[in-house]
């Protein structure tokens, strides 16, 4: 059993010692810059700026060894990169954004029947505003009703009535400025349904590409 033990772990040994000294039996192989081809049993420090071949002892290639860079050309790859990198992510999100897009829109119907929805919203906002400038537009004349008693002379005119006249064109104002707002908001929210249309309708074709036609000419049968 001693002795069995011993020769397994010499052939282990002597294993390892031919399998790393197969490793370490590279040569390496390249054309410095005056076109001459070097070779060595290690990395070639002539051609640390361009490609040398790592080579078994038969000659086959096992591997390239890519030339080293300068620390320009090292930011120059760094900023490479980064863009590559950057292009990759803004690409995933596309892919994203018109996954939920698709989910969110799968149909014109349900497209048209969301936009109808929001401007909904919109002329809501803008029905009650309107609403309140009618009411505001009478209250402002029945308190120009009042002012036509001190027209001789507005140094008359009460505190109270003068706070009311004020209060009033002000909440004209602010009625006047939300219903421009939200003319202003529908043009942007069926800018924004149509972009999104146009983006639909290229996912749909994706999506649903057109059944080719089979063609089948008419023939005449004859006995």
């Amino acid at each position: 059993m001693r002795l069995s033990s011993l020769l397994t772990s010499g052939l282990a040994g002597l294993a390892f010692f031919l399998g790393s000294a197969s490793e370490a039996q590279e040569i390496y192989s390249c054309v410095d810059a005056k076109g001459r081809t070097l070779t060595a049993d290690r990395p070639i420090a002539e051609c640390t700026d361009r490609t040398q071949r790592a080579l078994s002892p038969s000659g086959t290639v096992k591997r390239q060894i890519g030339p080293s860079l300068t620390a320009h050309e090292q930011a120059a790859q760094h900023e490479k990169d980064r863009r590559a990198a950057e292009q990759r992510a803004r690409q995933a999100e596309d892919r994203r954004r018109d996954k939920a897009l698709l989910l969110r829109y799968p149909t014109l119907a349900v497209h048209d029947r969301e936009r109808a929805a929001a401007l909904l919203q919109i002329d809501e906002v803008i029905k009650a505003s309107s609403k309140r400038q009618g009411e505001l537009g009478n209250q402002r004349k029945s308190l120009g009703g009042e002012l036509e008693f001190y027209v001789k002379d507005p140094s008359r005119v009460p505190a109270s009535l003068k706070r009311r006249l004020e209060e009033n064109d002000g909440s004209a104002a602010v009625q006047q400025r939300l219903i421009a707002d939200q003319e202003q908001e529908k043009k942007r929210v069926n800018q924004r349904f149509d972009e999104d249309l146009a983006k639909l309708r290229q996912l749909w074709a994706l999506a649903n590409p057109p059944t080719p036609a089979v063609g089948g000419g008419s023939r005449t049968v004859r006995n």
